[in-house]
C-alpha cells in the first residue's frame, strides 16, 4: 500500500472482509497502524471506491463498488486448498471457483510474481489470463533492498561477536515444521552452543490466530526460557531473513524467500502433501537440503555451512520470482492505472529502495543454567561451549561430546548456574555459581565472600558489577576481572556466568588462580573477549569477612 502516494490525493481505506477461520485480532491490529482509516465490511462495501486490493478471493468482495486488484499474499500461488478452490488440483488464487461468478471473472486485475504462472493459469482458469499481469513480488525487492542495514538487524537480534543466527520457519496447518515437530523450537535451542548460536522463530499469523499470541507463547515458553526469540506476526520475519545465517524451515513462503536470498536453507518437512505438484513450491520441497529433527542437529548445521551451495535452488527460485528488481515499479504502474479517469498521475520515478522496519522479537527469561564443555587450548586461551539447562533434559557430555560432530571436547562437563536460577537441585550441583545481576547491597565482593562458605561445591563464584566488570572469588581470593576494549573496537560484555565457566576450566585443565593476573581470553565459537584480572589484597578479603 505504500506504492500509493498520500501525497497524489490519494485515500487509502482497510477493511476485513467476513469468511475467514484466522481473522481474530486483525480489525485491531490494522487500527493499530491505521487508526481512524479502518472501516466495518458494511461501511466499506456502502460507499463506492476506484480500487480494491486483496491478497486472497473470497466471495464476499463481489460486494464491494470497486474494482479488485487480487495478488498473492505469499511467494506466488503453490497451496492445495479445497475447500476455497473446490477442487484438489488448482492452487489457490489460481482456481476457476476463486476467480470466477456465474461464468464471469472477478477480478479486474491479477497480479503474478513470474509468467510461469500465467501458463498455470491457462490451465485452471484460461478466462482470467486476459485479466493477469507479471507483477513481481514487491515484497522479495524489499527484502533484498535491506541487506544494506544487516549489520543493524543482527545487533536487534543479539546477534554480535561472531554469532550466527538459525531461524525457524513454519507455515500452518499439520504438514507444516511446528505440526510435524512441535518440539523442534526446544531441541534445536539446547542442542546449539548458547555462545555460538542465537534462535529465532517466525510463524505464520494463522498459527497465531488459531492458538491466540497468549497460548502459543505460553506453549513457547520453555524454549524461549533458553534463548529462543519469537517474531511477531505482523513485523520482522523479513528483517529476519536478511539478519539469518541458517534456515530451517518448511514449505512456507517465508521458508521460500529466504533461499532465494541465498541462505543457506534445511527442511524439516516438505509439505507435498498439499502444494501443487506444478508449482516451484513443489519442486523447492523436493530438492531443498533435509533436517532430520531427530539427528545431530548441531552436526547438521555445521555441515550445511560447509557445504551448502545456492546454485542448487537458484532455478527453482527463479521460477518463482522474475525481475524482482522492476517488482515495485510494475505493481505502482498497475495500482495508478486504476486511478487515471480520477486525474490521477502515476510518478514520473520509480519507487525508491524501502527497507523492512527493523525486529522487535519476543524474549523469555534469559537462560539461569548451563552445561559447559571446554578446554584450555595449546595458546593457553580457554574455548567455552554452554548449552542451556532445561528441566527435564540435563545431560552431560559423554565422549566425544554428547552433541555430535564438532565439539571437539572429552568428558562430562559442569554445570554453571545463575545465583537467581530457582532450580536448587542444579545450584547444588554446580562448580559455577555467578550473580547476574548489577545489585549494590550486598556489594559483588561482599556477596561472594558470603556466598563462599554457604556453597562448598562451587569451585567459582562470580558476581558482576557493571556490563564489563565482575568478581571472581576463587577458595580464599578474589579477583576483579574486566574486559579489554580491542583496538578499533567496542568494548565486549561480560556475562559472570561465562566468565566463572572459562575460570573452571582453566582450573580443571591444571593452570593456577595466580596466572590469571596475566589475563585470560575466551573463545567462543568465532568471536574472543580478553579479559584482565586484578587480585585484591589480603587485607581486603579479610575485612571483607
Amino acid at each position: 500500500m505504500e506504492l500509493l502516494r498520500v501525497e497524489d490525493g490519494i485515500e487509502k481505506y482497510y477493511t476485513v472482509n467476513p469468511g475467514s477461520a484466522f481473522a481474530d485480532g486483525l480489525h485491531e491490529y490494522l487500527v493499530s497502524v491505521a487508526g481512524s482509516r479502518v472501516l466495518t465490511w458494511a461501511e466499506a462495501t456502502r460507499r463506492p471506491f476506484q480500487l480494491a486490493v486483496a491478497c486472497a478471493v473470497h466471495p464476499t468482495m463481489r460486494r464491494l463498488d470497486a474494482p479488485l486488484l487480487v495478488m498473492p499474499h505469499g511467494a506466488g500461488y503453490n497451496r492445495l486448498v479445497s475447500e476455497s478452490t473446490g477442487d484438489a488440483t488448482s492452487p489457490a488464487g489460481l482456481s476457476r471457483r476463486e476467480l470466477t461468478h456465474r461464468g464471469k471473472v472477478v477480478p479486474a486485475a491479477i497480479g503474478v510474481s513470474h509468467p510461469d504462472q500465467l501458463v498455470r493459469l491457462t490451465d485452471t482458469c484460461p478466462e482470467a489470463v486476459p485479466r493477469a499481469e507479471v507483477l513481481g513480488d514487491w515484497c522479495a525487492q524489499r527484502i533484498r533492498d535491506s541487506e544494506a542495514r544487516r549489520d543493524h538487524y543482527r545487533a536487534r537480534f543479539g546477534v554480535t561477536d561472531g554469532r550466527r543466527l538459525v531461524v525457524l520457519h513454519s507455515t500452518w496447518s499439520e504438514h507444516s515444521l511446528l505440526g510435524r515437530h512441535p518440539r523442534l523450537p526446544l531441541d534445536l535451542v539446547t542442542a546449539l552452543p548458547a555462545d555460538e548460536y542465537a534462535v529465532a522463530a517466525v510463524f505464520h499469523p494463522n498459527v497465531w490466530a488459531r492458538h491466540t499470541p497468549a497460548a502459543l507463547l505460553e506453549r513457547l515458553r520453555a524454549p524461549m526460557d533458553a534463548g529462543l526469540m519469537v517474531v511477531p506476526p505482523h513485523e520482522g520475519w523479513r528483517a529476519a531473513i536478511v539478519a539469518c545465517d541458517a534456515v530451517i524451515g518448511d514449505h512456507g513462503s517465508t521458508t521460500f524467500y529466504s533461499a532465494a536470498h541465498d541462505r543457506p536453507t534445511l527442511l524439516a518437512t516438505t509439505g507435498l502433501a498439499e502444494l501443487d505438484p506444478a508449482s516451484p513450491a513443489a519442486a523447492f520441497a523436493g530438492a531443498a537440503p533435509r533436517l532430520d529433527p531427530s539427528g545431530d542437529l548441531y552436526g547438521q548445521l555445521l555441515r550445511a555451512e560447509r557445504e551448502y551451495d545456492p546454485g542448487v535452488l537458484r532455478p527453482v527460485v527463479d521460477s518463482q520470482l522474475a525481475d524482482v528488481d522492476k517488482s515495485g515499479e510494475r505493481t505502482r504502474r498497475r495500482l495508478y492505472a486504476f486511478l487515471e479517469g480520477r486525474g490521477v498521475s502515476l510518478p514520473r520515478q520509480p519507487p525508491g529502495p524501502s527497507p523492512v522496519p527493523e525486529p522487535s522479537p519476543e524474549r523469555g527469561v534469559p537462560p539461569m543454567a548451563y552445561v559447559v564443555e571446554g578446554a584450555v587450548l595449546s595458546d593457553g586461551s580457554v574455548e567455552v561451549r554452554r548449552r542451556p539447562m532445561v528441566p527435564g533434559r540435563v545431560r552431560y557430555g559423554g565422549e566425544g561430546g554428547p552433541y555430535g560432530e564438532g565439539d571437539g571436547f572429552h568428558g562430562e562437563g559442569f554445570y554453571a548456574v545463575a545465583a537467581e536460577c530457582a532450580h536448587h537441585t542444579w545450584s547444588q550441583s554446580a562448580d559455577v555459581i555467578a550473580r547476574t545481576a548489577p545489585v549494590a547491597d550486598p556489594s559483588p565482593a561482599d556477596w561472594c565472600l558470603r556466598e563462599a562458605p554457604r556453597r562448598l561445591g562451587a569451585t567459582v563464584l562470580a558476581a558482576r558489577i557493571d556490563d564489563f566488570t565482575a568478581v571472581v572469588h576463587l577458595r580464599d581470593t578474589l579477583f576483579e576481572a574486566h574486559t579489554e576494549r580491542p583496538w578499533g573496537g567496542l568494548r565486549p560484555t561480560l556475562d559472570p556466568l561465562l566468565l566463572g565457566a572459562a575460570v573452571n576450566l582453566w582450573l580443571t585443565g591444571g593452570r593456577s588462580g595466580a596466572e590469571l593476573v596475566r589475563g585470560l581470553v575466551i573463545r567462543v565459537g568465532r568471536g574472543s573477549v580478553r579479559v584482565a584480572f586484578g587480585r585484591a589484597a589480603t587485607s581486603v578479603a579479610l575485612d571483607g569477612v
